[in-house]
C-alpha cells in the first residue's frame, strides 16, 4: 500500500492509518466523505428521531460504489478489505444506522450472492443491486432463534417439483420494509440442512411489519417477518448454498465489518466530544484543560487506535484469505465493547448536554448498544473464540 496525502487525516486517527490505503483507495474516501459531510450530517439527527430512511439518497450511495465494492461484477475498481472496512467506519463516523442500511445491501445480500449464487444469478442480481435499482434485505434472525440460530431454526422450505413453499417468521430484518427481493433462510424438510431463497417481497403469503419504538439506530428499518405458503420456484433458490456452513461463509464476511462500524461510530462521539472540550468553560476555562477530562479523551483515543489497528489486520487476513471465524469474531467482540466504553466516556463528557442530539454523542452513544449485540453478541463472540483456543465447546 502506497503512503499519500490526498486526504486530511481524521483527528481521531491519531496513528495515521488512513495512510496505509492506496491513492485510488483515498480518492475514493474523500468523495465518500464529501457526500457525507454534505448529505448524511445535515439530516442525520431528523431522520434518526424521526426513525426514517433517507430514501432519496440511495442513487449518490450506489454511484459511489458503496453497494457492492467486494465483487468482480460490480466494484469500481480493484480494492482493499481494508478500503471497504475503512468506508463503513467513515458512514459510521457520522450516522451508524446509514453503514447498517448499506452493509445490508452491500454485505449480507451482495455477500449470499457473492458466496451462494450461481454464475447466472451473480450475474443477474449483483449488478441490480449494486445500482439501487433492486433493493435487498437478508433474512436469518427468527423471533425466538439468535444465537441459536444453526439449531434453532424454525422457518422451513418444502419442496414440491421445482417450487419450494416457505413457512416461518424472521425478526430485526434490516430495510425489509422497503426491500425488493430478501434472502430467506429456511430449513429443508427433506434434509434438515439450511438453505438460502431469494424471495420478492410481493410475493403472496410475505408479510413486512415495521419494529417501531426502537431506541437505538433509529434509521434502519427493521422489521418482523411473516411467511406463509409462499411459493418460490427452485431457480430462486441460491444454487451454492446447501448447508449452515456455507451461510456462515456470508457472515464471516460481514462480521468484520461491524467492528469496523463501531470503531466509526466511537470516532464520532469522539470528534464531538473533543470539539466540545475546546469550548465549553467551566471555572473560567475551557474544560479541556482539566486533567479528568484529558484522561477520558486520551482514554477514548486509545480505544480507537488499538481498535483501528485490530481491525485493519482482520481485513488483511481476509485479503489473504486466512481470516477465520475466531479471529473476525474476536475483532467484532473486542472492538464493540471498546467503542461501548468509549461513547459512555464521550458522553460523561458532553455532561448533561450529552442527552441531546445536536451535541453529537446521544445518537452514537445510544447506538452502541445495538451494534455491541448484533451480528453475533460479546459472549457468543467471545465462546467462538475460546472454542479455537481450547478445542472445547462451551455454548450450553
Amino acid at each position: 500500500m502506497a503512503t499519500n496525502t490526498l486526504v486530511k487525516s481524521l483527528d481521531s486517527d491519531f496513528y495515521f492509518f488512513q495512510d496505509q490505503l492506496t491513492d485510488r483507495e483515498n480518492e475514493s474516501i474523500a468523495d465518500i466523505r464529501e457526500f457525507l459531510e454534505r448529505e448524511v450530517r445535515p439530516i442525520a439527527n431528523d431522520y434518526w428521531a424521526r426513525a426514517a430512511f433517507p430514501h432519496h439518497l440511495i442513487p449518490e450511495i450506489a454511484a459511489l460504489g458503496l453497494f457492492g465494492a467486494d465483487w468482480e461484477e460490480t466494484r469500481r475498481f480493484e480494492n482493499s478489505a481494508v478500503y471497504r472496512g475503512w468506508t463503513g467506519l467513515e458512514i459510521a463516523r457520522v450516522d451508524a444506522s446509514m453503514t447498517t442500511a448499506i452493509g445490508v445491501q452491500s454485505g449480507l445480500v451482495m455477500g449470499s450472492f457473492g458466496v451462494g449464487g450461481s454464475a447466472e444469478q451473480r450475474a443477474y442480481w449483483l449488478p441490480k443491486l449494486a445500482s439501487g435499482e433492486v433493493m435487498g434485505s437478508f433474512g436469518l434472525t427468527e423471533p425466538l432463534s439468535g444465537s441459536d440460530t444453526a439449531r434453532g431454526m424454525n422457518t422451513f422450505a418444502e419442496r414440491r417439483g421445482d417450487t419450494w413453499i416457505l413457512n416461518g417468521a424472521k425478526r430485526w430484518i434490516g430495510n425489509a420494509t422497503f426491500a425488493d427481493i430478501v434472502i430467506v433462510w429456511a430449513r429443508d424438510t427433506a434434509d434438515d440442512k439450511v438453505k438460502g431463497f431469494i424471495v420478492p417481497t410481493d410475493a403472496e403469503g410475505f408479510t413486512a411489519t415495521k419494529i417501531e419504538d426502537k431506541q437505538s439506530l433509529r434509521i434502519v428499518q427493521n422489521a418482523d417477518i411473516t411467511l406463509v405458503n409462499v411459493k418460490i420456484s427452485e431457480e430462486n433458490r441460491l444454487q451454492n448454498i446447501n448447508s449452515f456452513k456455507d451461510l456462515a461463509n456470508v457472515l464471516r464476511l460481514t462480521r468484520a465489518g461491524v467492528a469496523w462500524q463501531a470503531v466509526g461510530n466511537a470516532m464520532g462521539a469522539y470528534d464531538a466530544a473533543l470539539a466540545y472540550s475546546k469550548e465549553r468553560l467551566q471555572f473560567g476555562n475551557p474544560i479541556g484543560r482539566y486533567q479528568l477530562v484529558q484522561e477520558l479523551l486520551s482514554n477514548s483515543l486509545a480505544n480507537i487506535t488499538a481498535s483501528i489497528a485490530l481491525c485493519m489486520q482482520v481485513s488483511r487476513l481476509l485479503d489473504e484469505g486466512r481470516q477465520s471465524d475466531s479471529q473476525s469474531a474476536m475483532a467484532k467482540a473486542f472492538v464493540t465493547a471498546r467503542a461501548r466504553e468509549t461513547v459512555a466516556w464521550c458522553r460523561e463528557i458532553v455532561g448533561g448536554n450529552g442527552i441531546v442530539l445536536s451535541y453529537g454523542v446521544a445518537k452514537p452513544f445510544a447506538d452502541a448498544e445495538a451494534i455491541y449485540t448484533f451480528e453475533g453478541t460479546q459472549q457468543m463472540n467471545s465462546l467462538i473464540v475460546g472454542r479455537s483456543i481450547t478445542g472445547h465447546t462451551a455454548f450450553v
